[in-house]
């Protein structure tokens, strides 16, 4: 090609070169002008290292024998870049041949992160791995910069305004590089003040104590509750909204929310602004909508009256309770609105629910995910929704509450949800999603007097043993006072319907408290086999037999009172035990009850055998939420045993007094007859109750794994011969803690007796804690 040099002709070569030039970078290619279409006799792939030339061929929209232009030379090259392998890629034509020139991508040989505290290296490799950053990947710049954005989003959420990351990229052989992430986390932001603004009805400091999120203060190190998130703090103005709607204050708003962080990002501040509004009292309540011909039903579960101060709960308690009615009748997607209507004039308002039950469904599939551990078959069992069934809510949320009480799951992350079936305008699905957790406990236990000095306890329990369901313990205790080793096993579905069954097989060695110091002992062995029936979702009888056979030994120092026992009876005795027990339990949670019931009756009678006696244990358990954050517990036991067959209550059944679980502050097994040789022998009668008030650890926010109480126990245990009477029973207060730490449940006590004898041996300091597995 040539080109004339007149002056009308000069500049439109230049023109042609610069589009040509725009042709080549808008395809990042070599094709710097376009081609006449010809047929394919070749096609060569130059530049390869790792991929594989497949890779390159089955991306390309044309073949040998194909004819080549233009269009397909572009289209080779978007789905090329589409595979995300390269860098560059450039098309050639030689004569009748395509030649694809390929720049690959290095890959990824490593990753790493330096300077990394506050997140899991693990988690945050395989999170980025996820978005295309991880060991084997190709490298991509632009990934790698938003890998970084991210990083610094995340920190944000941490409050560490002050983080820095850099990333770090290093060439290595073989066309691969490094990838380092260095982090310079600083010191995270901690929250100074929060002031609440335009408050008149209730105080600041009020308000203040409802929020999640606080100032700094001494145990925020732990908590973190200083640490500002956007997230929680939209939660603390929810909470405050509901706080103002539950006490009639329908036109509460947050007008204003204002964080401000200091120059060294280092202190937020935090001002929030609110307008209360007027309160409101409920005039009127009205139902419209199809209520399926039960409008009474409904109507009974109004939670609110006329008269009352308008209560935001209140209505969202009664809107969920008419979805639950209407899901007790197949209606699934009912939908229940309440409609609010002002009079502000004469600070009323009337409140009108809407019902729709829409169509009525039943359940296709039950669907169970996050149990990784924990079989199907475990969950499954305790559903009382089942498949091909029309849909029952109040199943379904007994369904809920039964696998929330195994234990074996996280409280609170054990959820239902319902899916609609596609295509099927009759039929849901069902999905439980849990999170498990550990189920396994080392326990270990231990108190300190001035005569016994240290004692210890050990355990180690595991109620999910492989994801069966079956519980696996061994109890190990060691002290001055005896040994014990037992092991258990339970059941909880021996047969299909639900019965379960427990197996104990156990060796005790006890010697009682002796203020002379000599030795002696008595030892217990045997074991005993007990069955559950269950008869409601609350109730459970308990069936049993066991056989124990008890060895008292002659050595010097024995108490007068197992002298006597010895003599009449003889150093061996055998009893077959038969038991009968029921058990209710409503809890909330086992393990940080807030509200609910526990109740238990345990019956043991032995009519064979050397020893006859019957034994009686009740208990009782209340829990009362006074707030969301103030807890009281209340529990009693009450212990009685009677000889039978003219025979007198076998000494080694007695019961004993004193320590965690009983009276605190006074010593284990202390409480009681004390024998004229000193012997601190226990009795067939006892009696203790205990009143804890439980509290957030302050600065904790609403953490209900760390609290505090103060406690109130009384109690004692009478002989046969004694009259039981007010001012022999001891009494003791304290405060204590409790932690659910991350080496197990820790509890601990300290307090001092109010009622007392001089002959008192007392514990002021007591604790106990596990490990979980």
């Amino acid at each position: 090609m040539s080109f004339s040099f007149s002056s009308g002709a000069k500049r439109r070569p230049f023109r042609l070169g610069l589009l040509a030039l725009a042709v080549t970078g808008m395809f990042q290619s070599g094709l710097a002008w376009a081609v006449d279409p010809f047929v394919l006799k070749d096609i060569r792939v130059e530049g390869l290292q790792r991929t594989d030339p497949g890779t390159v061929f089955a991306s390309l929209p044309f073949r040998i024998g194909d004819t080549y232009n233009d269009e397909k030379g572009a289209a080779a090259l978007r789905a090329l870049f589409a595979t995300g392998l390269f860098k560059d890629v450039r098309i050639s034509i030689d004569g009748t041949a395509v030649v694809v020139i390929i720049d690959e991508r290095p890959i990824i040989a490593n990753v790493n992160f330096i300077g990394l505290k506050e997140f899991d290296t693990e988690a945050l490799s395989k999170s980025l791995k996820d978005v295309g950053i991880g060991e084997g990947k190709p490298f991509d710049k632009a990934l790698a910069d938003r890998a970084e954005q991210e990083l610094k989003r995340q920190y944000l959420t941490r409050s560490l305004y002050g983080a820095e990351v850099t990333t770090t990229i290093t060439p290595i052989e073989r066309n691969r590089v490094n990838v380092s992430f260095t982090v310079t986390e600083g010191e995270p932001a901690k929250i100074a003040e929060i002031r609440i603004l335009g408050s008149k009805v209730f105080s600041e400091s009020t308000l203040l104590g409802l929020l999640e999120q606080t100032s700094s203060g001494w145990l925020t190190w732990y908590t973190k509750t200083d640490r500002y998130s956007r997230a929680k703090l939209n939660a603390d103005l929810e909470t405050i909204r509901s706080y103002y709607l539950n006490r009639g204050y329908l036109e509460f708003n947050v007008t204003s929310t204002q964080v401000t962080i200091s120059p060294d990002k280092q202190s937020i501040s935090i001002a929030i602004t609110v307008s209360e509004g007027q309160p409101y009292t409920v005039n009127a309540i009205k139902l419209e909508g199809d209520f399926v011909g039960r409008e009474d039903d409904f109507k009974y579960l109004v939670f609110m009256r006329p008269g009352q101060a308008y209560n935001g709960e209140a209505v969202a308690a009664t809107t969920r309770a008419f979805s639950d009615l209407y899901g007790t009748y197949g209606y699934a997607f009912a939908r229940v609105d309440s409609r609010p209507e002002i009079n502000r004039e004469t600070g009323q308002v009337a409140v009108t629910f809407v019902g729709e039950p829409q169509r009525r469904v039943y359940v296709r599939k039950v669907i169970i995910s996050g149990n990784s551990r924990t079989r199907d078959e475990v969950i499954r069992r305790e559903f009382r929704q089942f498949e091909a069934a029309w849909y029952d809510g109040q199943k379904i949320k007994a369904s809920r509450d039964r696998v929330e009480r195994l234990g074996y799951f996280k409280d609170k992350e054990v959820s239902i949800d319902t899916q609609e079936v596609p295509g099927a305008q009759d039929q849901v699905d069902v999905i439980l999603t849990v999170t498990e957790r550990p189920t396994g406990a080392i326990t270990v236990g231990a108190g300190y007097s001035s005569q016994t000095k240290l004692s210890f306890t050990g355990s180690i329990r595991q109620d999910n043993v492989f994801g069966s369901g079956n519980y696996l313990g061994i109890d190990v205790a060691t002290a001055r006072t005896g040994r014990q080793l037992q092991v258990s096993t339970v059941d909880p579905y021996f047969t299909v319907d639900g019965v379960s069954r427990s197996l104990d097989v156990f060796y005790r060695t006890t010697r009682p408290i002796n203020t002379l110091g000599e030795e002696y002992e008595y030892i217990t062995k045997g074991g005993s086999i007990r069955f559950g029936v269950p008869f409601s979702e609350l109730d459970t009888v308990f069936l049993g037999i066991g056989y124990e056979q008890t060895d008292i030994t002659t050595s010097k120092g024995l108490p007068n009172s197992y002298l006597l026992f010895v003599n009449q009876f003889g150093q061996h005795s055998n009893s077959i035990p038969l038991t009968v027990g029921w058990q209710r339990d409503s809890r909330d949670s086992v393990i940080t009850p807030m509200r609910g019931r526990y109740q238990r009756v345990n019956v043991e009678l032995s009519a064979i055998g050397d020893a006859q006696f019957a034994r009686l244990n009740l208990q009782y358990q209340q829990y009362f939420d006074i707030t969301n954050k103030i807890t009281l517990g209340i529990n009693s036991e009450l212990g009685w045993g009677v000889g039978l067959g003219g025979k007198p209550y076998p000494i080694f059944k007695n019961f004993y007094g004193g320590g965690l679980g009983s009276v605190r502050v006074f010593e284990a097994g202390s409480l009681g007859p004390v024998d004229v040789t000193g012997s601190y022998t226990g009795g067939n009668r006892r009696f203790n109750t205990n009143a804890e008030l439980y509290l957030p650890v302050p600065g904790s926010g609403n953490d209900k794994s760390f609290r505090i109480f103060g406690f109130v126990d009384a109690g004692n245990v009478w002989g046969d011969q004694e009259k039981i009477k007010a001012d022999s029973i001891r009494v003791s207060a304290g405060v204590g803690l409790s932690w659910i730490s991350p080496m197990g449940p820790l509890r601990l006590s300290y307090g001092k007796p109010i009622r007392k004898q001089p002959t008192d041996r007392i514990e002021k300091f007591q604790f106990q804690i596990g490990t979980a597995f």
